[in-house]
């Protein structure tokens, strides 16, 4: 599973012109399930999301999550994050899980990282989205579980 993660004031899913999710000051995670990601791979990835100290404390340190600061996690299925360019210019998605198996795990991580207490609301899966946010800082990071899987 490969995620980016945003540190946001808030951020909010339309389709079709309609707002279908909205969150506060919180986490957006564009993910995207790769083939052979399995319930351990869910854990790990649910268990960064939650603990990832990325809020500033009141020395301006990195070391709140969002749960410290019961913010709230935007997930949005975004299968473009398992995007190659090994070559050329075109990007290769041959990583990316079937549809029905990213669906099916998405809904999953959003469970698990609600078992930590933190507030997730979801993107539609599959819907031409159009994502708006307001990055605070801005505060960007890639995660991968497992690291460094095969870009083949």
């Amino acid at each position: 599973m490969k995620c980016v993660i945003q540190r946001v004031k808030e951020a909010r899913v339309e389709v079709e012109g309609k707002v279908v999710s909205s969150i506060s000051q919180g986490l957006l995670v564009l993910a995207c399930c790769e083939k052979g990601d399995n319930e351990e791979v869910l854990k790990k990835i649910a268990k960064r999301i939650a603990n990832l100290r990325i809020f500033t404390d009141e020395n301006g340190k990195f070391n709140l999550s969002v749960k410290d600061i019961g913010g709230e996690v935007l997930l949005v299925s975004n299968f473009t994050v398992c995007g190659i360019l090994k070559k050329g210019t075109r990007p290769s998605f041959h990583l990316a899980e079937e549809p029905e198996k990213a669906k099916e795990s998405l809904e999953k991580l959003k469970a698990l990282i609600e078992e930590y207490g933190i507030s997730v609301k979801m993107g539609i899966f599959g819907a031409y989205m159009q994502v708006h946010l307001v990055n605070d800082g801005p505060v960007t990071l890639y995660i991968e579980y497992p690291v460094g899987k095969s870009t083949s």
